[in-house]
């Protein structure tokens, strides 16, 4: 039949090796930044643990498998799971069998995922989380080394792409006028959340070479999207430029692993042909003859096509609204949601430092500085590249100034550093105190702007720092605002 040899896509072979083993890569790093952080962030005496927070409401809304009970063993034991079956996908192991072995491997690790970003509460509220879960169910259907690569799975695959990288472009058009006027990237690679090796250098860059940057990324963004759905090679030329800027991305700066899902995603568009035309070693014939897909497959396939195109409606229309909402989902499952972030750039970095002393008073007292892995705070250390791992309390450090000090977890971590508490500890780089209790910690807030090559020379420094103001005054383990555990 003429329809079903156009469902059957064996020139993507290439693309759906990329696709699977590559999301599942993106799983593993997921689970395994929930297995070293999620205990001391959200475990049993975490900063906001998850049995107060699921004991708080009688009826969660969202899928969880913590919905009746949490524990960190349970935690722990979801972790591992998730990181075994991920392993065994990147591996290619359950490709070999038949097609539905993949498919469980994948819903299993999308269910087990979902159940942590459901109790992860603002440790969790990043578009990533739920950009990871999309792709994941997405790719669940893509089939088995026994079968060719359903082509309707790979259009929503590139659809997913073309929501990811749009709704970014029109969040940027329709927000900040630094993106529109074209200096956006003035600020952004100084101020970005978590700024890697790189960012100083492209920070340093001239500002024309800024403009041109800008313009390059509405072209990535607004027009070349469009083009995923072209006849081929145009469509794998398509994804090879948005997999170059999201290289540059990936280059300049850390944001866990949202570029490089969008790498890896791309793929969907590139057939074996070009990719052989790019790399020779890649090759034409994967399977050595054209594969048979089951009946049954089809139906399943076509059932989760059916399923994904009808949720498309309502991001289909957010993406055209002129109240276009970013990072947003329609649906309990996180499936076919709206993406787009950095609708204005900030325009000065605030940090936030946190200090402690063991002195009995807090005046005139020595102050040792506590040091994070990944936030800006010695002024002569180079950024490190940690994406796509995320550090989770680096990033809400970088919220903090742009909305309150004055938050829940904040003083949860601060009266957790009064008590040396180990886990909240490993979370940091640095322990001014070796596991010692400090009497006394206090904020602070400062404007950090990276230092200009003279200034380099003549300190050593790679930022610059003025003191603004002092959040949080001295507290000490009886004087800790907000405490509630």
């Amino acid at each position: 039949m003429d329809w079903l040899s156009w469902f059957d896509a064996p020139e993507y072979e290439f693309a759906r090796q990329v696709l699977q083993r590559g999301v599942a890569a993106l799983f593993f790093v997921a689970f395994l930044s929930s297995l070293n952080q999620f205990p001391a962030l959200l475990g049993e005496r975490g900063l906001l643990p998850v049995p107060v927070y699921v004991g708080a409401f009688s009826r969660m809304r969202r899928p969880t498998l913590f919905r009746w009970r949490y524990s960190d063993r349970l935690l722990r034991a979801v972790c591992a799971a998730g990181l075994v079956v991920s392993a065994l996908l990147v591996a290619g192991i359950p490709q070999l069998g038949p097609p539905w072995v993949p498919l469980i491997a994948f819903l299993a690790l999308w269910l087990l995922y979902m159940s942590i970003v459901n109790v992860g509460q603002t440790f969790y509220g990043f578009g990533w989380e739920m950009l990871l879960l999309e792709a994941g169910f997405t790719v669940a259907f893509l089939g088995s080394n026994q079968t060719d690569p359903p082509r309707t799975i790979l259009i929503l695959v590139a659809w997913l792409v073309f929501r990811l990288e749009f709704g970014a472009g029109m969040i940027k058009i329709r927000g900040g006028r630094e993106w529109r006027d074209l200096t956006a990237l003035y600020y952004h690679h100084e101020t970005q959340p978590m700024p890697g090796p790189l960012s100083r250098q492209a920070h340093l860059l001239p500002k024309p070479l800024h403009r041109v940057e800008v313009l390059g990324n509405h072209f990535a963004q607004l027009v070349v999207p469009f083009f995923l759905f072209a006849p081929q090679p145009v469509a794998s030329v398509a994804a090879g430029i948005i997999i170059a800027t999201q290289l540059w991305l990936v280059a300049s700066g850390n944001f866990a692993w949202l570029n490089w899902i969008a790498i890896i995603l791309a793929f969907a568009a590139v057939s074996d042909p070009v990719a052989h035309a790019v790399i020779p070693a890649i090759p034409l014939d994967w399977h050595g003859g054209t594969q048979e897909t089951p009946p049954w497959w089809l139906a399943i396939t076509l059932a989760a096509t059916a399923l994904l195109v009808v949720l498309s409606y309502w991001p289909l229309r957010n993406l055209f609204s002129s109240r276009q909402l970013m990072n947003a989902s329609f649906n309990r499952w996180q499936l076919v949601n709206t993406y787009g972030a950095f609708g204005s750039v900030t325009k000065k970095r605030i940090e936030i430092v946190v200090e402690g002393t063991l002195d009995e008073e807090p005046d005139d007292s020595s102050w040792r500085e506590y040091g994070f892995k990944g936030k800006p705070g010695d002024l002569r250390r180079i950024p490190r590249q940690w994406a796509p791992y995320h550090l989770r309390l680096d990033w809400l450090m970088w919220f903090l100034p742009l909305r309150t000090v004055h938050e829940e977890w904040f003083y949860a971590f601060l009266g957790k550093l009064l008590e040396a508490d180990r886990r909240t500890l490993r979370l940091l780089r640095h322990d001014p105190f070796d596991g010692g209790a400090p009497r006394w910690v206090r904020v602070r807030s400062y404007h950090y702007r990276f230092a200009t090559r003279r200034e380099f020379r003549e300190t050593g420094n790679r930022w610059v720092r003025t003191l603004l103001y002092e959040p949080i005054g001295p507290v000490s383990l009886r004087h800790t605002p907000g405490r509630q555990r």
